[in-house]
């Protein structure tokens, strides 16, 4: 195990777990791409930028800022994708415009060290939740929205066309043609309400949101959260959702696998279903099998990556003071956990240190933030 960023005036996070396929590294190895702030005590306000900054590996991990965004937040960053088109050399992240508030997402070209690209909408400005393993698209949703209703996921005081809406039929999951640009709303907050009507009588007085749109690897279906009263658990609304790429076969998943699951082969889905790290078909909407024990996988909730190739799962538990991790072979059950690695306390709110493992690319490593000796968050 290796810190690979430094501190004492810089902290340094990826900051969103590695489902999906997605992964600080570009696809030789060659870099690694985070960001870097110089406070750690509070969300970031509007005017308070990260930088987005390149690690040489081979020159021993040296970072050089290429660029700066206003959105961003300590648990998920500012949504850094490579581009699966270009993984060598391209990466979306989010921003917004200073003045107006607008979210966008940003297309960059590392070689080239410029923007290639923003994701402008006037009338929906949404921001990048997660690009299609196989590339061309990625979804977009309200970030302006996620910062009224479950702050730690969304950028603060970010301009939001829906306020005092609280199923809008102009929001919800927009789908984003990274060549053209062209968008269009595949779910919409109003079918959500619809669809959980009959289960979820309190839904027409609760605003929804949602989290975690997560694209399978053969692209051809979606897996997210429909949320809302987050503020009290009494009434809070998780909902599991499917739905295809183009918006069509929405469909409610009653069994709920955990906060932060991820995909499996095929339409197979890897989460938590009574204390068990569990395989779902999201097809018959059923369990299908187990992966480890109680023993070897302690809290099968905490936050999982699968490995490019499919042969590792990665998960990352933690209690109040440290995070730590197993890595577990599927095919034989061979494991190994780490020591337990500093989260100093932030295990709640919108500060939090998650866990949030990141494969590389070629299956041999994983990135996780921790606390380092000097307080700072950093990379290891």
């Amino acid at each position: 195990i290796e810190q690979i960023t430094r501190g004492p005036d810089y902290h340094h996070f990826y900051g969103y777990i590695g489902h999906v396929g997605n992964t600080p590294w570009n696809r030789s190895g060659r870099y690694m791409v985070a960001l870097r702030s110089n406070f750690d005590d509070h969300m970031p306000e509007p005017h308070e930028a990260a930088d987005i900054v390149l690690l040489e590996i081979e020159s021993g991990y040296t970072v050089e800022v290429i660029d700066r965004t206003l959105a961003w937040n300590p648990q998920q960053g500012t949504m850094l994708y490579w581009n699966p088109e270009h993984p060598e050399t391209q990466l979306f992240f989010n921003d917004r415009d200073p003045e107006s508030q607008k979210v966008f997402t940003v297309l960059y070209d590392v070689e080239q060290r410029k923007r290639l690209k923003e994701y402008r909408y006037e009338d929906t400005p949404v921001g990048n939740g997660g690009v299609a393993q196989g590339g061309g698209w990625f979804l977009a949703i309200n970030y302006g929205r996620l910062s009224r209703l479950r702050a730690v996921t969304g950028y603060n005081k970010a301009y939001d066309w829906t306020k005092g809406v609280l199923h809008p039929e102009n929001d919800g999951i927009f789908r984003i043609n990274v060549a053209s640009g062209e968008k269009k709303l595949i779910v919409s907050f109003a079918q959500l309400a619809q669809a959980l009507h009959p289960t979820h009588p309190g839904v027409e007085d609760t605003a929804l949101f949602i989290n975690h749109t997560l694209w399978n690897r053969d692209g051809d279906r979606i897996y997210f959260f429909a949320r809302g009263n987050f503020g009290t658990r009494a009434k809070r609304i998780n909902a599991p959702f499917t739905v295809n790429p183009d918006g069509s076969d929405l469909r409610f998943h009653e069994l709920h696998i955990g906060g932060h699951p991820e995909w499996g082969m095929g339409h197979q889905m890897l989460g938590e279903v009574e204390g068990r790290q569990v395989i779902y078909d999201t097809d018959q909407k059923k369990v299908v099998g187990t992966i480890g024990t109680e023993e070897i996988i302690p809290d099968p909730e905490g936050d999982i990556a699968l490995s490019r190739d499919g042969r590792w799962l990665v998960n990352g538990w933690g209690d109040e003071e440290n995070n730590q991790y197993v890595l577990y072979r599927l095919a034989d059950g061979a494991y190994v956990k780490t020591p337990p690695y500093s989260r100093q306390g932030q295990a709640h709110g919108d500060l939090r240190q998650d866990q949030a493992p990141c494969w590389s690319p070629d299956g041999s490593k994983v990135y996780f933030p921790a606390f380092a000796d000097d307080g700072t968050r950093q990379m290891f």
